[in-house]
């Protein structure tokens, strides 16, 4: 009932800057949470930054300072400004939000991934 779109990634150079995009679509009451998180291969997927409905943010230690996480409640929709981008940075990264249906009760969905690259 709810569908998360995102868009952005791609390929960059070690100290490049990408923008993140996802918007969600649906039978959407409001939306409590919206986050970023990522998976590189053989690893765990890992939360990346979140925000509150409030605009409360919290990032993961490794991309403090670089990343910057936004939304637009108005469109239900979430950024996530990367700057600096590493070599470990790479990954397919997800966006996740949670909040309430009009038809009653909750969901917690998440999107397609979209493939982040830092190479020279």
């Amino acid at each position: 009932q709810v569908q998360l779109v995102e868009s952005g990634g791609g390929l960059v150079q070690p100290g490049g800057s990408l923008r993140l995009s996802c918007a969600a679509s649906g039978s959407i009451l409001s939306i409590n949470a919206m986050g970023w998180y990522r998976q590189a291969p053989g690893k765990e997927r890992e939360l990346v930054a979140a925000v509150t409905s409030g605009r409360s943010t919290n990032y993961a230690d490794s991309v403090k300072g670089r990343f910057t996480i936004s939304r637009d409640n108005a469109k239900n929709t979430v950024y996530l400004q990367m700057n600096s981008l590493k070599p470990e940075d790479t990954a397919v990264y997800y966006c996740n939000a949670a909040g309430k249906l009009w038809t009653m009760g909750a969901f917690d969905s998440w999107g397609q991934g979209t493939q982040v690259t830092v190479s020279s």
